[in-house]
Parts: structure tokens; sequence; C-alpha cells
């Protein structure tokens, strides 16, 4: 059975290509928090700010802030590899507890340059959502 599986997944085509201008820098807008352990709804949290750059090679820096209560900003650094597959989307890193890979899916809008990524959250349901716009083109 798992060999059938693995032969149909291979089959499987892969996703639309991403458009050249997916590979860029973006600022993150919002991040909101769906804890379904709770009845409380989604958090909205504030101070969000930082960057994301995805590369054409495969490779990404994660520069994110975000402000936690009255103790001022928190700095997360991440720099790895991530990899798409239709609207699934995979950043692989290591940091003080290891190799580490975080799994969600992505929805990018070309007329906006616009991503938004959803990632898989414990207990299972849960997840993080980061809104995101690309960095203005450069003009001559």
């Amino acid at each position: 059975m798992t060999s059938r599986l693995l032969v149909l997944a291979l089959l499987v085509p892969p996703g639309p290509k991403l458009p050249v201008a997916f590979y860029t820098t973006y600022s993150y807008t919002a991040y909101t928090v769906y804890d379904h352990t709770t009845s409380e709804p989604p958090t909205e949290v504030q101070g969000v700010g930082g960057t994301l750059a995805l590369r054409a090679d495969g490779t990404y820096d994660k520069r994110l802030s975000l402000l936690v209560g009255s103790s001022g900003p928190r700095y997360f650094t991440q720099h790895g590899r991530f990899t798409t597959k239709g609207d699934s989307i995979y950043f692989k890193f290591s940091d003080l507890k290891g190799p580490d890979v975080q799994r969600g899916t992505f929805r990018y809008e070309p007329s906006t340059r616009r991503l938004t990524i959803s990632i898989a959250g414990y207990p299972v349901g849960n997840k993080g959502v980061y809104e995101l716009v690309a960095a203005p083109r450069a003009t001559r």
C-alpha cells in the first residue's frame, strides 16, 4: 500500500510555476493566531513588523518583530530553505533545538503582490496566519 501511495504521489503533476515576482522581499502586515483549544476568538497580534525574503534558489530569511505586552518588541530571526508544491509551503531551518520544519499553505495574489501564509500549529487544527505584502518594485 505504501509503495502505491508513493507512486501516486510521484505521478501527481507539480502545481503551476510561481511567477518571478513571487521571489522577493515581503513586509509583515498582520499575524493572527487561531487556537482551537479555547472558545476565544482568534488573536490578532499587535505590533507586527519585519520582513520575509523568499529567493528563487529556495533560501529564505525571516526577520519578524512582535509587540508582546509592555515588555517591548520581541525579535525572531530564521534562515533556511523553503519549498512549495501546489498551495503547500515548507520552511526547513535549524535553531537551538536542532533541525525543524514548519508546514503550511500559502496564497499569492500577483495583482496586489500580497502573500498569505498559514502555518500549522500544535495541537492539530491550531495555526498562525501571516499577511505580507511585497516591497514596492524599484523604478528607474
